[in-house]
């Protein structure tokens, strides 16, 4: 079997190169990927059985990776590399996913290389439900249905959700999303990264740039990945919102 390995610290990369050497019947690719964006052109070049895919990657992480791949006609087999404050493991008994936690063991690996499937885009969304399903802490992904299946947008990309009749917006780093969750369930899910400034909109509080009067009387929320572009402050929310950015 050929193994392809995609992690982006160098010891984790020597190690699983080094505990894979050890074990009969695979053989590790060269290169390995340091990133997303290289390990999806390295599958395609180099057609990996089996992919060894961390998951904390910065850019397209390995689960935004993994979704890509289902994508595909014929992809590999994945075994998720995960630290662990990234993810119980009940997270993944409960989606199916192969996967070993770091610092990664042999017998772990060996074993977690013999249950490598191909992953579906169900078992990735069962990674990414809402706390109250999942049983856990808050998602650190937010899953979308699109026109290509299901999206991952990791939480640190969302710039803000705005509710619209029954569905969401969620704006992103990379464009924008529907979401069918209420915006009350995400604010409850995420309300120490976000903060309401409008009955139907919630903004990252990272992203917050400033808050501005406009002659009118009314008041602007700038925010980093907008462009220039503002959000309304609802008058109700104006008091919060400047006590929360004391804070910051």
């Amino acid at each position: 079997m050929n193994v392809l390995i995609v992690d982006d610290e160098p010891q984790s990369r020597d190690r699983l190169s080094r505990l894979l050497g050890e074990l009969e019947g695979y053989s590790v690719l060269e290169p390995s990927a340091t990133n997303g964006e290289e390990a999806l052109a390295l599958i395609e070049s180099l057609k990996p059985d089996v992919v060894l895919l961390d998951i904390g990657m910065a850019g397209l992480d390995g689960l935004q990776v993994a979704a890509r791949l289902c994508e595909r006609e014929a992809p590999p087999a994945v075994v998720f590399c995960t630290g662990d404050d990234e993810y119980g493991s009940q997270a993944f008994s409960d989606s199916a996913l192969s996967h070993v936690s770091k610092p990664v063991e042999s017998a772990a690996l060996r074993d977690a290389l013999r249950k490598a499937e191909k992953p579906n885009r169900a078992q990735l969304a069962a990674l990414t439900r809402p706390a109250n399903e999942a049983g856990g802490g808050p998602r650190s992904h937010i899953s979308a249905r699109t026109r290509k299946g299901i999206e991952l947008i990791p939480l640190p990309q969302v710039i803000y959700f705005i509710a619209d009749h029954k569905y969401v917006t969620l704006r992103h780093a990379g464009g924008e999303v529907l979401l069918d969750e209420p915006l009350k369930a995400l604010e409850d899910e995420f309300g120490d990264r976000f903060v309401r400034i409008h009955r139907n909109a919630l903004v990252a509080r990272e992203r917050i740039e400033r808050l501005q009067r406009t002659p009118l009387g009314h008041f602007q929320l700038y925010l980093r990945g907008l462009d220039g572009d503002a959000l309304t402050v609802s008058r109700r929310h104006v008091a919060g919102v400047r006590k929360m950015m004391q804070t910051l």
